[in-house]
């Protein structure tokens, strides 16, 4: 196969998506006869900066594959790392138009929009010379794992809030209330209904030693920066949002430690401690493609790994994302939306009128009652994923993908992890990433003992 000049192979085909261009494959495929080495830095808050040596070939006959190639590879630095200052070193060409894509009018104007909100200052796309690469300067950092004492888990999620009580590990008390935060544009619901659990949790407590949080959004410390359970709050009150986890613990006791995380790295971090292993990410396929990660310590590394939003198809016809307007990014492949994407290529007729999760619903109903063309949907989405796990591993130190979320519920979830585990074997012999289900002790840890151990308390 060709796209852009370099010749790439594929042996399994997802047959719903024959157009289907996998960045990994392709990317390796490119390396092999490029010879110009470039450098990508990225710098986020702290003075952390990751460095990327790769090659292009930097020749007229290649310009389209060396932008192509750069432009794809950027973007997933900056959805997997995130960052506010990215350095192209070495290939002043690909910068120039680079800073043109990612410019308030440019085609990455969503992206450059996103950083810009999330670090509160415009993203910029420097042109260096190779010499004058960034140092990197990497922080992995340890996460929870933190079992004694009496805790509270809370976890926001955007349709029902879970909290908690735990006393040495074990859960003695939870509760999951319906909300709606969402929808909600004073940042006051979200910190009323934030506050009731963590009363109603530390109620069931004879004292409360730490309090540890899994919201969903991108943070910098305790401080939701970019979250869908605040995304109709107006920026000019996102000062509330920032302070509105830390306002509620010190509302409960002011001396309580806490520690805020992203949902998708403790559900890593659950998953680390149900099977006792590190380099593990765990990746989530519900209303969109949620990820987390910790390394081999079980540290995490300061990323933000969006992958919803990150490149995975090459694909120019593939679907757009409604939201970031771009094309071929992981919540069109891992989330319901893949589902519903599948379907009618499938010959299903899903209901325009029902909300996206019905529809999900239907097509799995349709699979339990022994449907072919529903089976062809998760089989091709299994596919889908061990193309993601050998492009994940290329970015991502990986052993473990530990695959969750309602798109794996029930047969579906069989069929996926059964597709991806026969095509990884056949393209990819040499990666040895284990892509697994929770087990019983993972979903006995689960999401709230796992938030509930983020804090540590002194000695």
């Amino acid at each position: 196969m060709n796209y852009l000049g370099i010749e790439y192979e594929m042996r399994n085909i997802p047959s719903l998506d024959p157009g289907f261009i996998p960045f990994g494959v392709w990317m390796e495929a490119y390396r092999k006869g490029a010879g110009v080495p470039i450098a990508v830095a990225v710098e986020k808050n702290g003075g952390e900066i990751t460095v990327r040596h790769t090659k292009i070939y930097g020749t007229p006959e290649r310009a389209e594959a060396d932008y192509r190639y750069a432009e794809r590879y950027v973007k997933f630095l900056l959805w997997s790392i995130g960052g506010f200052r990215v350095s192209i070193c070495g290939a002043p060409a690909i910068a120039r138009r680079l800073q043109a894509a990612y410019s308030p009018t440019g085609e990455r104007a969503f992206d450059y929009d996103f950083f810009q909100k999330l670090y509160e200052r415009p993203l910029e796309i420097l042109d260096l010379p190779l010499s004058a690469c960034p140092a990197p300067n990497e922080n992995p950092r340890p996460i929870g794992g933190h079992m004694e004492g009496c805790r509270i888990g809370f976890d926001a999620g955007g349709s029902d809030r879970k909290v908690s009580a735990v006393i040495d590990g074990e859960v003695v008390y939870s509760e999951e209330v319906v909300w709606t935060p969402k929808t909600m544009p004073d940042p006051r619901y979200q910190y009323e209904g934030i506050l009731d659990s963590l009363r109603t949790a530390a109620a069931k407590l004879p004292r409360v030693d730490g309090i540890g949080v899994s919201t969903a959004g991108v943070l910098i410390g305790n401080a939701p920066m970019i979250s869908s359970i605040f995304y109709c709050v107006p920026r000019e009150r996102w000062d509330e949002v920032k302070t509105c986890y830390d306002r509620a613990a010190a509302a409960i006791d002011p001396k309580i430690p806490i520690v805020v995380a992203n949902d998708g790295d403790v559900s890593a971090l659950a998953g680390a401690i149900g099977m006792d292993c590190g380099r593990l990410m765990g990746l989530a396929m519900g209303t969109s493609e949620a990820v987390g990660y910790v390394d081999a310590q079980r540290n995490v590394l300061g990323w933000i790994s969006e992958l919803a939003f990150a490149p995975v198809d090459l694909n120019e016809d593939a679907m757009v994302d409604e939201w970031s307007t771009d094309i071929g990014v992981g919540c069109k492949y891992f989330s319901q939306d893949a589902v519903i994407k599948l379907a009618p290529r499938a010959g299903i007729a899903l209901d325009s009128a029902q909300t996206p999760a019905e529809q999900l619903k239907a097509v799995q109903a349709l699979l339990d009652a022994g449907d072919a063309r529903a089976r062809e949907v998760f089989e091709n989405i299994g596919v889908y994923l061990a193309y993601a796990v050998q492009q994940y591993s290329l970015f991502y130190d990986l052993q473990v993908l530990m695959v969750l979320g309602r798109v794996m519920s029930g047969a579906g979830g069989e069929i996926i992890l059964a597709a991806s585990r026969r095509v990884l074997a056949e393209q990819f012999p040499e990666n040895t990433v284990r892509i697994v289900l929770p087990d019983e002790k993972t979903r006995r840890v689960g999401q709230a003992v796992a938030a509930a151990s983020l804090p540590a308390l002194d000695s």
